[in-house]
């Protein structure tokens, strides 16, 4: 069995070209990059089923039979197509709605990470005090709870529980 070099190559320009568009900001071009890609590998799963035969549920014949689990494939992938095609195109849509495009916009979280990666700065949560302690959880170092107790100053004084209307603090 020799695979037919123009389908080979047909595949290989499919699947390029979609991942070229999935890695695109519009969604109308990702999702074109998706059908374009599910397509090449439908065309892949019918050039590597080998040569056409005859249908495998018409009896016994002397003609070399076609085998059906490529062509189960086939249709597999075509409904995962058509499943990530209209998902897709819900979503390209409801951005529309809302945006009035269909570009994918940065997360604001992670435009900051990035403008503090280019600036260097450490994280604004980082506390010198716990650099000091060990990570491992062997070691002799005190637990979390005896690090962080409430001192009994700050505790508020228990309510009168014949008094209802008592604000809380």
């Amino acid at each position: 069995m020799t695979p037919n070099l123009p389908l080979v190559i047909l595949v290989g320009v499919m699947v390029a070209a979609g991942v070229t568009l999935v890695l695109e900001r519009s969604l109308t071009r990702i999702l074109i990059g998706f059908v374009l890609i599910g397509n090449g590998v439908s065309v892949l799963f019918l050039v590597v089923s080998g040569p056409a035969g005859t249908a495998p549920i018409v009896g016994l014949s002397d003609e070399p039979m076609s085998d059906p689990l490529p062509q189960a494939m086939v249709l597999t992938a075509i409904v995962i197509t058509l499943g990530v095609t209209a998902f897709g195109l819900a979503l390209a849509y409801r951005a529309w709605q809302l945006t009035g495009h269909d570009d994918v916009q940065d997360d604001v979280e992670d435009d900051l990470i990035r403008r503090r990666a280019e600036q260097d700065e450490t994280s604004v949560t980082f506390d010198e005090a716990d650099a000091a302690l060990p990570d491992e959880e062997g070691s002799d170092a005190p637990h979390h709870r005896e690090i962080h107790e409430v001192p009994a100053t700050t505790v508020p004084e228990a309510l009168d529980a014949d008094d209802d209307t008592q604000a809380l603090p």
